[in-house]
């Protein structure tokens, strides 16, 4: 029954999906051959960075494409600059960015034009949804080019323009990020600030901003002003527009710390029971008075302090004697039947459970229950509130934590439900210019150790391997009328509590077929810009 139910399943999935002109192959790349294409609502979309040298682009490109990929939606940034500095080995002065210096334009344009490209074979041939194309893109001419490009291939495009006339946090973010580029090896920091003053001035004369009044009024953009202090929005197509300018309206820059640790040892932690509602053990309970002495150390100003609704993160908290805030959605995965049983009774009472949750655990579902992919969902408005916030202390669970995590340090969904989370254990993130630094602080406290880690593919049981061969047998219904040779994405075979959508199966690291080549994250070896140097 399980096994027909996964093949009903897919079947379904498979009849659902869009399958493009009569005679077209199927997939993303015989798409765009139909000419109703550029209106389908689940288009790739490219987004687009603009805005002068240090208006904090590259920090919202990539804050936004951890979030997207956090949140399920494959997403990956091209970084002009990256081009650029594998075309051209070694910097020399803002003299590069003048308008006037003829060469060096076409060389940037070229590097452009390679970025794009690649931009194209991540959405068209490796299940990308989204793109986001990082460089100043100031001129109508550059952005009139990246639109011709983006409808020849039935892209959506999203721009994103970031505005900052405020000389302070443009020095800020010179000096902060500036500095380190690869652009200024071992530079005085007054040489890198006067030179990079200049290249902004070499933008500026040919810098056109968007215009919501005349010639840009059809276009979707956002535009950011001042870091976030007022907004602009046009013309927002989609739903996933739509997450991406509520996100990008949460963020701030401000100076913050986040505090993230699990409740104190509870009594079902002791017996190994997972779920439930137990309070503190002893040791449990002396972990939260250490919590408070650790915090009243740290002085933290305007500290919040959240919980989730279950006892054992309530007891935590009342120690600190400060107020807190206690939220439902912070609350454990969801054990469905599974609830309050320790490993060893489910995997005597369910044993096909316990073997494919041990087999794709990100993507299982427990019956009745969340998979950890539901759990971040749940989470999403928890990370929009973190990310409006100042200094916060997150007490919650293992797997709530996990999640918590993987967002802020940029985790894979693979690498997510195995992120060590002890007892008694504070991570303590700062977020910095491109991304988070993490202390860990431990409080000294005994606690078991409730962390398990993923098994080998060499110690599966028997039970995986007898699962895996039904679920191969029912592959050919993914391939019916089709040939070996059309490029349709590998689906990897369904769980028993399945909740990953068919689109998304095959993004998470299954080879689509017909792809010559994967992408792989840098242009060090790019043949395409050889002859620029």
């Amino acid at each position: 029954l399980h096994a027909a139910g996964r093949a009903e399943r897919r079947r379904g999935a498979m009849s659902a999906a869009p399958r493009g002109c009569a005679g077209a192959p199927r997939g993303r790349a015989g798409e765009k051959q139909c000419s109703w294409a550029s209106y389908m609502t689940n288009s790739p979309t490219l987004i687009v960075m603009i805005g002068l040298p240090a208006r904090g682009k590259t920090y919202m490109s990539k804050k936004l494409t951890r979030y997207l990929n956090w949140i399920g939606v494959p997403t990956k940034v091209f970084n002009l600059g990256v081009y650029r500095r594998e075309a051209v080995k070694s910097y020399k002065s803002y003299d590069f960015f003048r308008h006037d210096n003829k060469e060096a334009m076409e060389i940037r344009k070229r590097c452009a034009l390679v970025a794009l490209e690649d931009v194209k074979s991540y959405l068209l041939e490796e299940c990308g949804q989204i793109a986001v194309f990082d460089a100043t893109n100031t001129t109508r001419e550059r952005r009139d080019l990246i639109l011709d490009f983006a409808k020849e291939n039935a892209f959506k495009v999203f721009f994103v323009e970031s505005v900052c006339d405020d000389p302070e946090v443009i020095a800020a973010n010179i000096l902060e990020v500036k500095v380190s580029s690869p652009d200024y090896p071992e530079r005085h920091r007054e040489n890198v600030m006067d030179d990079f003053l200049k290249r902004i001035e070499c933008y500026k004369v040919t810098y056109q901003p968007l215009d919501p009044d005349a010639s840009d009024k059809d276009l979707s953009f956002i535009k950011v002003i001042n870091v976030g202090q007022r907004f602009l929005v046009n013309r927002v197509q989609d739903y996933i527009q739509s997450k991406i300018v509520y996100y990008l309206m949460n963020i701030h820059v401000q100076p913050r710390t986040i505090y993230l640790c699990r409740h104190g040892e509870s009594e079902y932690n002791l017996v190994g029971r997972i779920g439930g509602d137990s309070g503190l053990s002893p040791r449990g309970k002396q972990f939260s008075q250490a919590l408070k002495k650790f915090i009243e150390e740290q002085e933290i100003v305007d500290l919040k302090v959240w919980t989730s609704q279950l006892k054992r993160t309530i007891q935590t908290a009342e120690s600190l004697g400060v107020l807190y805030e206690q939220w439902k959605i912070l609350n454990e995965i969801d054990a469905g039947v599974c609830e309050e049983m320790t490993y060893a009774e489910i995997e005597a009472k369910y044993p096909d459970e316990f073997a494919m949750r041990d087999q794709e655990k990100y993507l299982y579902r427990y019956p009745g229950g969340e998979s950890y992919q539901d759990l971040v969902q749940r989470l999403e408005p928890v990370i929009m509130e973190l990310e409006r916030q100042g200094n916060v202390l997150v007490i919650s669970h293992q797997a709530v934590m996990r999640c918590l995590l993987a967002y802020f340090l940029d985790k894979s969904a693979d690498e997510l439900p195995y992120l060590r989370c002890p007892l008694h254990t504070i991570l303590k993130l700062t977020p910095v210019a491109y991304g988070c630094k993490v202390e860990t602080i431990t409080l000294n406290v005994e606690a078991v150790n409730t962390h398990r880690d993923k098994p080998s593919l060499s110690s599966k049981p028997e039970t995986i391997r007898r699962l895996k061969s039904q679920s191969n047998t029912e592959e050919g219904v993914l391939s019916e009328g089709s040939s070996p040779e059309e490029p349709a994405c590998l689906v990897t075979p369904g769980l028993l509590q399945h909740s990953e959508p068919v689109w998304a199966q095959a993004v998470r690291g299954k080879p689509c077929r017909g792809i010559g080549r994967r992408w792989k994250g840098d242009v060090r070896s790019d043949t395409r810009l050889e002859g620029m140097k």
